[in-house]
């Protein structure tokens, strides 16, 4: 099948399977969680093979650099193909999550939720605390 000549950035990122739907990923960017080739894009932005787009989601942040061009969502095998990570993006994801890892072990939580009368407690004690 032949390549699209132009697609919409929403309709590609929807495409690249980045978002689960088109209206998530025009959310994202009229958040400013997409840039196209540094600068804030609009959802009818038409994107070009070649393009560097940063997009965040949730903690992560990817750079990326789109390789093909679709408007039709396919397998992810597939949409993987439209892009390619940097090498220097995929290395500090990698980096900030071991550091959430890390972060994550050295929490305690307690062995067991509270029971009911300690969760009375708990909320006499707040609301004591709170009139302070």
């Amino acid at each position: 099948m032949a390549e699209p000549a132009r697609v919409r950035i929403d309709k590609w990122l929807w495409a690249a399977r980045l978002f689960k739907t088109r209206s998530l990923a025009k959310a994202a960017i009229e958040g400013g969680k997409v840039q196209v080739n540094g600068q804030r894009a609009k959802p009818s932005k038409e994107i070009e093979v070649g393009a560097e787009l940063w997009v965040r989601q949730g903690w992560d942040e990817k750079t990326l650099i789109v390789a093909a061009l679709s408007d039709q969502r396919r397998g992810a095998p597939e949409a993987a193909l439209l892009y390619q990570e940097t090498p220097a993006s995929q290395a500090r994801r990698e980096q900030l999550a071991a550091e959430r890892r890390a972060t994550r072990d050295a929490v305690q939580f307690p062995e067991q939720r509270p029971s009911k009368k300690q969760r009375r407690q708990l909320v006499r004690f707040r609301d004591l605390n709170s009139l302070e």
